[in-house]
């Protein structure tokens, strides 16, 4: 794959994997709606939909609203890679462990570890860069024992930076799972508007859409809290 690479220094590699990350991080905050598409290998869909809020790099809730069944449920991520999941079932939110997040976020194709907040050059090292095309191809290794990867292959636009897609290898060394990225430029920012993960060991897959899209709102702290998580009973009992 990384034949005929290019000569490129040290920084070059970090400054285009810098540029990714402020795609993903410029806006000071983003509100919208999301549809969660599972697809099994038989082809049948699931599909549920949730309320999206995030701000800054480190900050985001899903709070899911249909179907009916997993209405309430809400997943909170906050700085240092925490991250927090409520379920109406239980009692309070509970804290998901660093073990766990190598496993389904929420039942879909995509781990914790890969919703994580914290940003890509913080996670992973830059350790190959070749140019396909309209495309810059990287490979990424990861700082710590902790992932659940060998290793990720990024195709990135050349042109805006943002990501095209994203080949993940086990520890293992075999290629798990592949992630597809469309975006639209909202104002004066580039937006995933749909993103697919193909978990290839399962061959099941999981579409996400997002639209209505609002940056900038000024969201508060306190939305961003576990308290917040757990619907309170007047809004139980409405």
């Amino acid at each position: 794959l990384f034949a005929g690479m290019m000569h490129v220094s040290c920084q070059d590699v970090n400054t285009i994997l810098l540029k990714m990350d402020k795609i993903f991080y410029s806006p000071k905050d983003k509100q919208g709606k999301v549809a969660i598409i599972l697809t099994d290998k038989a082809g049948k869909e699931k599909i549920r939909e949730a309320e999206m809020f995030q701000k800054g790099r480190d900050k985001k809730l899903y709070r899911y609203t249909k179907p009916e069944s997993q209405a309430g449920m809400a997943t909170l991520s906050l700085p240092d890679d925490v991250m927090w999941l409520y379920m109406p079932a239980y009692e309070t939110p509970k804290k998901i462990s660093r073990l766990a997040k190598n496993q389904s976020f929420t039942g879909t194709d995509f781990s914790y570890e890969d919703m994580a907040t914290s940003a890509y050059s913080d996670r992973y090292i830059p350790d190959s860069l070749e140019t396909e095309k309209d495309m810059y191809v990287m490979r990424l290794l990861p700082r710590t024992s902790n992932s659940a990867y060998s290793k990720i292959v990024i195709r990135i636009n050349k042109t805006y930076g943002y990501p095209i897609s994203m080949e993940y290898y086990n520890v293992m060394g075999k290629k798990c799972k592949e992630a597809s990225y469309r975006y639209e430029k909202i104002g004066e920012y580039w937006n995933a508007a749909e993103v697919v993960m193909k978990d290839l060991e399962k061959n099941h897959s999981t579409k996400i859409r997002l639209w209505d899209m609002k940056f900038d709102q000024g969201l508060t702290d306190d939305i961003f809290t576990v308290e917040k998580l757990k619907p309170s009973e007047s809004k139980k009992k409405n």
